[in-house]
């Protein structure tokens, strides 16, 4: 933080509590862990039903269309829009629920065939068409970075991120904000933090490592 220049900023951690039990997860919430992150909606309701409010939820995985119903209105934020026909279930069930839902697109700046997200160059036009949605509200961006021995090799994927942000900032889109830049996780996040990211995904770091 001190070497990134932004002590005084406000750096939001989602504990990533994939296959992590709701014994460890009320742990960390006792310890100040207030978002949990979670990659199926299984999961994510199951222990929902469990913890209840003590912390907030987030959709950090991949999110078919025909689950969206299930967490629309359990979820403080979704980390995983990427393709129209998820934005449009996303705003007919908020639609149908009285609320808007708080997304961030997710975005494959280093185009890995194994990860969801859209092209860089093709965010803006997504924006576009989906800014006329009413209950959406873009809140950001998110980008998950190749997995690499020294970090400093994917830096560039975290600032890439930062200035397409900046650009879209600059359009002032309807429904559309980019406060938040959801990127960086245990291995990866302190380089995240340098080049802007205000929220960093944490698993390993907080819980150990899992087999999944």
């Amino acid at each position: 933080m001190e070497k990134s220049g932004r002590k005084d900023e406000k750096i939001e951690i989602i504990g990533v509590t994939k296959t992590v039990d709701v014994e460890q997860i009320n742990e960390a919430i006792s310890i100040g862990i207030k978002n949990i992150g979670e990659n199926r909606v299984q999961e994510l309701t199951k222990k929902y039903d469990i913890i209840g409010d003590k912390a907030n939820y987030h959709m950090i995985g991949h999110l078919q269309s025909n689950k969206v119903k299930y967490i629309i209105d359990k979820v403080e934020l979704i980390h995983s829009l990427d393709r129209m026909s998820l934005a449009k279930e996303l705003n007919k069930r908020a639609k149908m629920n009285d609320l808007i839902i708080n997304t961030l697109i997710q975005v494959n700046v280093a185009e890995e065939e194994s990860k969801h997200g859209l092209k860089v160059d093709n965010v803006i036009p997504f924006i576009e068409k989906i800014s006329k949605y009413h209950n959406i509200k873009v809140k950001g961006l998110m980008t998950i970075a190749p997995y690499v021995e020294n970090p400093e090799d994917i830096r560039w994927v975290f600032r890439d991120l930062r200035e397409l942000s900046s650009t879209i900032k600059a359009k002032d889109y309807k429904h559309v904000d980019m406060e938040i830049l959801s990127m960086g996780m245990t291995n990866d996040y302190t380089i995240a933090i340098e080049e802007g990211a205000n929220m960093i995904r944490i698993g390993t770091g907080l819980f150990g490592k899992r087999n999944y």
